[in-house]
């Protein structure tokens, strides 16, 4: 007897109702137009088929690669911190911990290609023209030292590309020689001989933390509620005038702050993403954007009264990591003064 007969049936019925004769049918959805269909039909495949027009050379995408990839993969593609490196691991696939990369693991070009194309930058996917799809690809190989620094990877020339592995995949055959193996009844009752926990959750860092600050602010909270406190007014202080923007500084700052866009963003309508949005964030006391939830180490400082003064900023930009242990942000820092100044002068063209 069926445990649950109208769910299945109702997902029989749903089944019937999707195929074209039946939408047709009940007046339901609609055949999907040819822009839409060319709009989801982006994938790629080894021998090439799939691939758009277009060319680009590994010096250029060195450049774009820095503006659009290099927060998360590094200017060189040796990757910050937990994010992937995409260059080197040639031969460590025998190794507990390979380093999957084109030069050591893909057998097959497209894969990158595909994977750029469909899903990066991170937090903008689909934003690159496929010429800047070519050039980032080129630069990934230039990266793991499988052409020269002039190499221009183009359509025409897209499958003479043989990557270091391409014959390290077989075809899978588990069908004939395994199967078997899986096909008899499952254990239910007595499978082990013993059972060892292996691992806790705290040490995976999976079980969420109820912050201090949290617990202070909820009991803030319930005081408040209990005792209302009525301030006595003081009289209203005069706002010291906002220096003027050297606007020459605030231009240079918006390049750098490329380095940024991928998680965070400013000006009108900016949202949290990845971090949180940055409009008026100098001065701003630390980690309180609304709607954002922020590690435990920066809601710590911003319970404390920190204020993302231009010290604060600076030290935090320069090594984050340093500046507020587990922070979650993954940025590896700006190594130059200049930068620091300039980025800073930037977002508070957005303070004011």
């Amino acid at each position: 007897m069926l445990k649950y007969p109208n769910l299945l049936i109702g997902c029989a019925i749903a089944a019937l109702m999707a195929g074209p004769v039946m939408a047709e049918k009940l007046g339901l959805g609609r055949a999907a137009l040819p822009d839409e269909i060319t709009a989801w039909d982006v994938d790629v495949r080894p021998d090439g088929l799939g691939l758009p027009d277009g060319s680009g050379s590994a010096l250029a995408g060195e450049e774009i690669f820095a503006e659009k990839c290099g927060a998360c993969h590094g200017d060189f593609a040796e990757g910050v911190d937990n994010w992937p490196k995409l260059a080197g691991g040639k031969g460590t696939l025998a190794r507990k911990d390979p380093l999957k990369t084109v030069g050591s693991y893909w057998p097959h070009l497209s894969t990158a290609w595909d994977y750029v194309n469909r899903s990066m930058p991170f937090g903008n996917a689909q934003s690159l023209t496929h010429d800047e799809v070519y050039a980032i690809v080129a630069y990934i190989l230039f990266s793991n030292d499988l052409v020269a620094d002039d190499f221009v990877l183009s359509k025409e020339n897209f499958t003479e590309v043989v990557l270091p592995n391409a014959d390290g995949f077989v075809m899978d055959d588990r069908d004939a020689t395994e199967y078997a193996n899986w096909s008899g009844e499952p254990c239910m009752e007595n499978c082990k001989d013993e059972v060892k926990i292996t691992m806790r959750a705290l040490v995976l860092d999976v079980t969420p933390e109820e912050t201090a600050a949290k617990v202070a602010d909820e009991e803030a909270a319930a005081a408040s509620e209990a005792t209302p406190v009525v301030a006595e007014a003081e009289p209203a202080k005069e706002e010291p005038a906002a220096a003027a923007l050297d606007a020459e500084l605030v231009a240079a700052g918006e390049k750098v702050f490329k380095k940024c866009k991928a998680c965070h963003q400013v000006g009108e309508g900016a949202k949290n993403k990845t971090g949180p949005a940055l409009n008026g964030v100098v001065g701003q006391v630390i980690g309180v954007s609304d709607g954002f939830k922020y590690s435990k180490g920066m809601s710590e400082l911003g319970a404390s009264g920190a204020v993302w003064d231009e010290a604060a900023l600076a030290a935090f930009l320069t090594k984050p990591k340093k500046f507020v242990k587990g922070t979650k942000m993954s940025f590896s820092g700006l190594k130059k003064a200049k930068d620091l100044q300039a980025v800073t002068e930037y977002l508070k063209s957005f303070s004011q």
